[in-house]
């Protein structure tokens, strides 16, 4: 119980600091991630605590769950680096539904997003455009570093949705 309650806590303040900041902290999201490490690795097992290797490959698991979308720069690292930190409180299995759940949060997230800014609009011709430079050429369909990318639809602090679906998670299975 309590891994779980620091989670709630440490999720929570990540999702204020991208709603104010656009941002999540490494001097959060570090510290955080050693500690669920340290929780798992130092509490007995009837505490919480399974060990090292387990909070060691949730970590590894949360930090390449989402990391494509941080490679195609929809992402930020911040929003990575918080994955890699629940992963460390959550271990792998967890780390995978987790995934799940926010992914379909982000998506309920951005298009809400998308509705209330009006820019439903721009995000239907950047669909288009992909659409179009995928089939006109399936090779090259890419965007260059040369290339001028559309206009985004908005930003989004991705936070939100990641604090979201993991306590959907946690609710539902704790």
């Amino acid at each position: 119980m309590l891994i779980i309650g620091m989670l709630l806590i440490l999720l929570l303040i990540a999702a204020w600091q991208d709603i104010r900041y656009y941002r999540i902290p490494n001097i959060l999201v570090f510290p955080a991630t050693v500690t669920g490490v340290l929780l798992h690795t130092l509490l007995p097992q009837d505490m919480g605590g399974l060990g090292i290797l387990f909070s060691l490959a949730g970590l590894v698991v949360g930090l390449v769950a989402l990391l494509p979308f941080y490679l195609l720069r929809a992402m930020g690292a911040g929003d990575i680096k918080l994955m890699a930190m629940i992963g460390a409180f959550v271990g792998p299995a967890s780390m995978l539904v987790i995934t799940v759940y926010v992914l379909l949060a982000g998506g309920v997230w951005a298009l809400g997003i998308i509705l209330v800014r009006g820019r439903l609009s721009r995000l239907l011709e950047n669909l288009k455009i992909m659409l179009l430079m995928h089939f006109a050429d399936p090779s090259n369909a890419s965007f260059s570093a040369s290339t001028t990318l559309p206009e985004s639809a908005g930003k989004l602090p991705y936070g939100v949705a990641i604090a979201t679906g993991t306590l959907v998670y946690l609710v539902l299975n704790h």
